[in-house]
């Protein structure tokens, strides 16, 4: 293992990362994370060629925060299971995003009325079903449609029309405007136009 690290004054506070590792140290973390090398590299968010260059190449792989991520990784593998996808356990599979940070992964079974959540925040109000844990069927329905144009609206009508949706349906809404409300940042999309 050969890490250095940027020399400091003793008397100096900050945190401590390896500036460099190499693919010694790569090969260690992944094995430890028993992870092949297209699961690290989406984890570390490269390609799985630039892991591969990792672990070949005779030169050292100097700071960003894959050094960061590393230190973190090697005493904590553990903090790698907060990161994964889980495989989807019902037909349709919705996720929730904030800009461009997904918030929270929504398995849901329409025939069994079925709900499953996965969430990415700690924060409530970035999570999809907030405070509720195990979100029942109609927990669901009320989130989906609170990510709609209110059923109220005026002229409802013209503004369904100007979607190209027959009547009011919220996953008919929700397709067509990924959830998006007016001057909002979140977002929910559909299996069929996200990326898994």
């Amino acid at each position: 293992m050969s890490h250095s690290i940027t020399e400091r004054n003793d008397d100096m506070e900050g945190y401590f990362a390896p500036t460099t590792i190499d693919k010694y140290d790569l090969k260690r973390l992944r094995k430890k994370l028993v992870m092949t090398q297209v699961e690290f590299a989406s984890l570390v968010n490269v390609s799985k060629k630039t892991v591969e260059r990792w672990e070949t190449s005779d030169k050292e792989i100097t700071g960003g925060p894959i050094t960061t991520l590393y230190q973190l990784l090697i005493n904590s593998p553990e903090l790698s299971e907060q990161f994964e996808i889980p495989k989807m356990i019902y037909p349709l599979r919705l996720k929730y995003f904030f800009r461009n940070q997904l918030c929270t992964i929504i398995d849901v079974d329409e025939r069994n009325r079925r709900v499953r959540k996965y969430d990415y925040q700690t924060e409530l109000i970035y999570r999809a079903f907030g405070k509720i844990d195990q979100p029942t069927y109609e927990d669901y329905e009320s989130f989906l449609e609170s990510r709609c144009i209110p059923r109220e609206r005026d002229k409802m009508k013209l503004v369904l029309k100007e979607l190209d949706i027959p009547f009011y349906d919220p996953m008919l809404i929700v397709e067509k405007t990924n959830g998006s409300m007016a001057k909002m940042s979140f977002t929910l999309r559909l299996r069929g136009n996200c990326d898994d």
